[in-house]
């Protein structure tokens, strides 16, 4: 049993090592123009595309770029944002997606001449939560954490301290779509750069409690 668990440890550490480079990632609604170099994605954000679904507005859109790998278990993902926003509802940030009816895009956001941490929920039905900032900022750094049957999103302005935004529910034991995405629901695109994007894996947290016990 002891080697098993060196084993387990072993792999966990080796996974974790293995960077994502944007390079092998793929497109969802691929923009027009974009770039990469090295950890840094360019991308000019296509005109008037989003992710809705129903609620409140009652129309459902679910065409906006998104750059994804496909992860499943528990892991750790995070970017750091920054855009040229002009326009009421131009966003960037990460986006986790089971499909097209389950998924969290999460962010900064432009309202009302105003930035604005963003969080997207959709089950079936999409709902919205923000935190006004008051004053413009040059980046974000957005962080989420998937646990068991849960996401946690933060946010920081430095990498270094990271403040909880929000704890939403996603099915747990099923692969995520996860990667970064911006949409210009209103306007006519603007640009929007991603830089140091990584995913980190997670020891499965019911597996690890489990070889506690049976050592």
């Amino acid at each position: 049993m002891k080697r098993a668990i060196l084993t387990f440890v072993c792999l966990c550490g080796v996974m974790s090592l293995s960077a994502q480079t944007l390079e092998k990632m793929q497109w969802f609604n691929e923009p027009e123009s974009w770039s990469i170099k090295g950890d840094r994605l360019v991308m000019d954000v296509t005109p008037q595309s989003d992710y809705w679904r129903i609620s409140h507005y009652g129309f459902t859109v679910d065409d906006a770029p998104f750059l994804y790998t496909l992860r499943g278990g528990e892991f750790e993902v995070k970017v750091k944002i920054s855009g040229d926003y002009k326009v009421r509802f131009d966003q960037a940030g990460l986006m986790l997606r089971i499909d097209k009816e389950n998924y969290i895009k999460t962010g900064i956001e432009y309202v009302d001449g105003k930035y604005n941490l963003s969080a997207v929920v959709t089950h079936h039905t999409s709902d919205w939560s923000v935190i006004e900032l008051d004053k413009p900022v040059e980046y974000v750094w957005i962080k989420a954490v998937r646990r068991l049957d849960a996401v946690e999103i933060f946010y920081s302005f430095d990498d270094k301290q990271y403040t909880m935004m929000r704890n939403c529910w996603l099915e747990d034991n099923t692969p995520v779509m996860v990667g970064v995405m911006a949409a210009c629901p209103d306007g006519n695109g603007f640009k929007a750069t991603f830089e140091n994007f990584s995913i980190k894996h997670l020891p499965d947290a019911r597996r690890v409690e489990w070889l506690k016990k049976n050592q």
